[in-house]
């Protein structure tokens, strides 16, 4: 009991953590203000938009309507014309957001009330895991440098899933690494409410379960693989839920293949079809950059991969892994770069490589801070998706 209650308490290192994450999101909203001013939706406007317009943009108004009007309401679903397809979404984010409506009456400033509380867990767990895998004492705060400053961070303050998902998925980690399978798996449980990449986590920490097995652990070891089963009670009562609904037990699956050409195809041919997306003339370029990122974040998983399965970190390969086949295999690529973010083994290894040669934060840093700064103004401007 004593060492839990000394891994809850808030060490000067995890302070330190906490005031960058603060001192970032003060950035980003001062970002958001001036958005709203220097780039209104028409030329000639004389009156800024809202102050949360800039975070109304995309999967943000999928969630408020599921929180909002339910997944099926007033009898629509896919037999509607023009439906949203509104069930690919997870219903964990949704229902979160409905409970913390009833408190915070903007469905906007609720989401954003989310982001920013599960944004805390979630950069206090990524150090605390980057402190165990690395020797060095800024191992720490220079891993939440790196992930705060990332190219799409503006997704962890916005009304999205990135933020609640590794508030979950990142202290189940720590769980895990510490074999505390049964609130590993229960935090795995409730990210798999939120995002299908839940499974994958699940994968993960049933493969660490079975090595720690095999490195001699034993029989009280083997007492909890019951709860290695948790994880998928969540998509399942889901699938049911929907399956009651639509008579389609894979309805999220096929609604994702609908709105978001989410289709099984071959790696290569969905490499084939982003390249001709990136550089094939065929998109404007706003589109064609997005695909160029795309295809920059699934070399960087790759990459990843790789080097996880030099190291033999294997949990960490089958969670990365997964996450590249899923993403890999639609007609084309989407949201890779986003994806970036719930890949922790990224911003821990960068932040090992930094430590190690110290040009590197500052060759990243350059390179980050414009990107992260036009990425964050592309989707507070409502240009993101082109």
């Amino acid at each position: 009991m004593r060492h839990r209650w000394a891994a809850a308490r808030l060490t000067p290192a995890d302070r330190s953590v906490l005031w960058l994450y603060l001192l970032t999101r003060v950035s980003l909203w001062i970002t958001a203000h001036f958005a709203r001013w220097l780039f209104p939706d028409r030329s000639g406007t004389r009156a800024a938009a809202p102050v949360l317009a800039p975070f109304q943009h995309w999967d943000a108004n999928h969630y408020l309507h599921i929180a909002r009007d339910g997944y099926f309401p007033a009898g629509s679903g896919p037999w509607t014309s023009g439906w949203d397809n509104r069930e690919a979404f997870f219903p964990g984010y949704p229902v979160l957001l409905r409970a913390v409506h009833t408190v915070v009456p903007d469905w906007t400033a609720a989401g954003l009330l989310i982001s920013f509380v599960a944004g805390a867990v979630a950069v206090l767990a990524l150090a605390r895991i980057a402190r165990a895998y690395l020797p060095e004492d800024a191992a720490g705060h220079r891993t939440a440098v790196l992930f705060l400053l990332s190219p799409c961070a503006v997704f962890l303050a916005a009304g999205y899933t990135e933020a609640l998902f590794l508030a979950f998925a990142l202290p189940a980690w720590l769980a895990a690494m510490r074999h505390r399978w049964a609130a590993a798996a229960v935090l795995t449980a409730l990210g798999t409410t939120v995002r299908v990449s839940g499974l994958f986590l699940a994968a993960a920490i049933g493969l660490l379960f079975l090595l720690s097995v095999r490195a001699g652990e034993g029989r009280r070891t083997w007492r909890s693989a019951g709860w290695t089963l948790l994880p998928a009670l969540p998509p399942a009562a889901y699938s049911w839920y929907l399956h009651a609904h639509t008579g389609d037990w894979m309805a999220w699956k096929h609604a994702q293949e609908r709105g978001w050409y989410r289709t099984f195809h071959t790696p290569w041919e969905a490499w084939a079809n982003t390249w001709t997306g990136a550089f094939g003339g065929t998109q404007s370029t706003g589109y064609a950059f997005m695909f160029q990122a795309e295809l920059a974040a699934m070399l960087v998983g790759l990459a990843l991969v790789a080097l996880l399965v030099r190291r033999r970190r294997w949990p960490e390969v089958v969670y990365v892994a997964l996450s590249l086949w899923a993403l890999g295999t639609s007609y084309w690529y989407t949201s890779i770069p986003r994806a970036t973010l719930l890949w922790w083994p990224l911003w821990i290894g960068l932040a090992a490589l930094s430590l190690r040669r110290p040009w590197f934060r500052t060759a990243y840093l350059c390179v980050a801070a414009p990107v992260t700064t036009l990425v964050a103004l592309t989707f507070l401007t409502g240009r993101w998706a082109g």
